[in-house]
């Protein structure tokens, strides 16, 4: 589409004004071959070592024309070229700042430079020219995006697949407000103006791991032997690893007619319980001829200050060593319902506008370094899909922090109709408000379905539904399936405005989620752990419900399940059991099959759901017990001998 005149000539100027600013896009490659392990921004300062800080660069996605990513640039200058990379990995010579792979959308989108702070431009921000520095829209093949270009003040959109070469060509600022596409100059002026790379420097360490107290050198190493000295400056810190917890010199010089030199750093071994952390060597104010092959080099430091929880992890679980922390009448009312009434009377617990309260989504934080809690490391949340445990310490902080966890929503935001619904800042577990099943933008911070997640591995779940749109990282066990299940489920019931449906709707349809089919098979086959029932105790503490459906997993069954419409009876309250204390043990668990205990003994047993109804019964010899036939999930085991009765609770797997 064209674009008016008018538009045009504003933009002529807007481009004009910009080369009259300190800093610009210098050249971008948003797609690259096959797996998108090569794209890169690049800015350009007037001035070589100019310092960024106060400056952002926010991408903008056209589909929707709102931001999905911003980048704050404070802490970093550019360099003797007066350049500035931000990119992947794989790119050479190493960008200041990495995203993660597939991060880059390709078109039609845009990206601008702010002269701002990242906190303002969260994901989702309209399009705005407010302290705009400088911006460019571009695409690889697709119809000019009329809403970015006026938003950013641009008369012309840049298609990098003009040469019909995308995947190996980039756009680049010609220095004068025009562009063009042509092969990557990663870390180069694009006029080839400067002196080419003489010596390329790795960084690297006998390890990649250190705890507190220890003591190791990094070494700094050119490809070839250097013919006159040079000197690097270098910092260590990274978010809360900072100068209290090490002792190092901050520039190292490699000497004329030598190839490396290293630099020794003495960890502190202190009291504090931080949590791991993070060091990262990151070099700055190189001459324009040494490029760094991997700035942003990083080490993990383990803190030694570390407790471990009485339950296990969801790759490890255990199923009988938390209970719940609500009294034996909460689900009372549900007794003699069925079908819409069932969930009518499981609304009206989770969504009591007298009982129920809404925090903020700052406090979401504090919830889940509580309720995610790594049961192998107190100072660790576990991190949802990925499957493992990250130092608290390593929160986002911003739109960049590769590494970090976040808060993810397991029914997105998107979806849900609450994005942005609660404020930001935290005030506490005593500052709250009443919250109804009407109350949709309670959505946005309800602890029942954010759990701690992987910064890129958030990113690549989107707004997908689960099932066969997504199903988590290769490779993962699926410890996390039946958490999400629980959490998509309670969100249907707890709010009027969202369901689980069946099949995959359009990702933009906002109050449905899929897959629903999928998610049951998840649940029966993932049933509640004590690290779930944990969680649902510290939600209760702060929200005052609870997710009905950790607590009695068959009620989901008789909403969505083989017994729609049956009416719920539960014989035993949840918690009436008890298991008994004994010597006698059962294995495997979770079972398979075959239950086996470690005394010889023939007997009588029963099999009770968690709702008190005996699901088999009978004789039993030999010390074993088939379960062929029932349902996965979680059941108590009741057995009896002429000298014994003991309880065992255990997991169908």
């Amino acid at each position: 589409m064209k674009a008016p005149l008018f538009l045009v000539l504003f933009s002529i100027f807007l481009l004009s004004s910009a080369f009259s600013q300190n800093l610009i896009i210098n050249e971008i490659d948003s797609d690259t071959e096959s797996t998108d392990i090569l794209e890169f921004i690049e800015l350009k300062s007037s001035t070589p070592n100019f310092s960024l800080n106060g400056y952002i660069v926010v991408l903008y996605n056209g589909n929707g024309d709102l931001s999905y990513y911003t980048i704050d640039l404070n802490g970093y200058s550019t360099d003797a070229n007066g350049l500035f990379l931000i990119g992947n990995t794989d790119v050479s010579p190493s960008p200041s700042i990495i995203f993660p792979p597939n991060t880059l959308q390709n078109g039609a989108d845009g990206l601008a430079i702010y002269q701002s702070a990242a906190s303002n431009f969260p994901s989702g921000t309209a399009i705005t020219n407010t302290n705009l520095i400088d911006a460019l829209v571009y695409d690889t093949d697709d119809a000019d995006d009329t809403e970015l270009l006026v938003g950013l003040g641009q008369g012309q959109q840049i298609n990098e697949a003009e040469n019909g070469n995308k995947d190996f060509e980039s756009i680049q600022n010609n220095g004068d407000g025009t562009y063009s596409v042509k092969t990557p100059t990663a870390g180069l002026p694009n006029d080839g103006s400067t002196t080419s790379t003489k010596y390329r420097i790795t960084i690297s360490s006998p390890n990649t791991e250190y705890t507190e107290g220890d003591s190791f050198d990094i070494s700094f190493t050119s490809d070839v032997t250097l013919e006159e000295d040079i000197t690097i400056n270098i910092a260590f810190t990274n978010g809360s690893f900072d100068s209290n917890d090490f002792t190092a010199d901050n520039q190292v010089t490699i000497a004329n007619g030598s190839l490396s030199k290293t630099v020794n750093i003495s960890l502190v071994n202190d009291s504090n319980a931080e949590g791991d952390e993070y060091l990262k060597v990151y070099c700055s104010n190189l001459p324009s001829d040494v490029a760094i092959i991997n700035n942003n080099f990083t080490i993990k430091i383990v803190d030694d200050d570390v407790l471990a929880s009485i339950w296990g992890s969801p790759l490890n679980p255990t199923y009988d060593k938390v209970s719940t922390t609500a009294d034996g009448s909460y689900y009372n009312s549900l007794a003699t319902t069925s079908g819409e009434g069932l969930k009518t009377a499981i609304q009206n617990i989770i969504a009591d506008p007298n009982t129920v309260r809404a925090h903020t989504y700052g406090d979401v934080w504090a919830i889940l370094k509580e309720a995610d809690q790594d049961p192998t490391n107190n100072l660790s949340v576990w991190l949802l899909y990925t499957e493992q445990g990250r130092a608290k310490s390593l929160q986002q902080t911003g739109s960049t922090n590769v590494g970090t966890w976040n808060r993810e929503h397991v029914y997105p935001q998107s979806r849900g109709g609450f994005s942005d619904g609660t404020s930001t800042s935290s005030d506490g577990i005593d500052v709250y408000v009443n919250s109804s099943a009407n109350d949709i933008l309670h959505g946005h911070s309800d602890a029942h379905h954010l759990r701690a997640s992987d910064f890129s591995e958030n990113s690549s779940r989107s707004n997908k539904d689960y099932g066969a749109e997504y199903s988590g990282p290769t490779g993962n066990q699926g410890s996390w399936k039946g958490d999400v299940a629980r959490s998509i489920f309670y969100m249907a019931i707890r709010y009027n405005a969202l369901d689980v449906v069946a099949g995959n709707p359009d990702n933009s349809t906002v109050g449905q989620l899929g897959d629903l089919d999928s998610l049951i098979v998840w649940h029966r086959r993932d049933p509640p752990d004590d690290f779930e029932m944990n969680r649902n105790n510290v939600i209760y503490n702060w929200q005052k419900n609870r997710n009905p459906f950790i607590d009695l997993p068959e009620l989901v069954e008789y909403i969505w399940g083989d017994k729609i419409d049956e009416t719920w009876q539960s014989n035993v309250g949840i918690g009436d059991i008890e298991l008994t204390q004994n010597n006698i043990k059962i294995y495997p668990n979770p079972v398979v099959d075959i239950i086996n205990m470690t005394e010889a003994m023939d007997g009588y047993y029963q099999i009770i759901d968690l709702n008190g109804k005996i699901i088999v019964q009978g004789e039993f010899n030999n010390s074993q017990i088939n379960t062929v036939g029932i349902n996965h999930g979680l059941y108590f085991l009741v057995v009896k001998t002429n000298d014994k009765t003991f309880t065992e609770k255990f997991v169908k797997k």
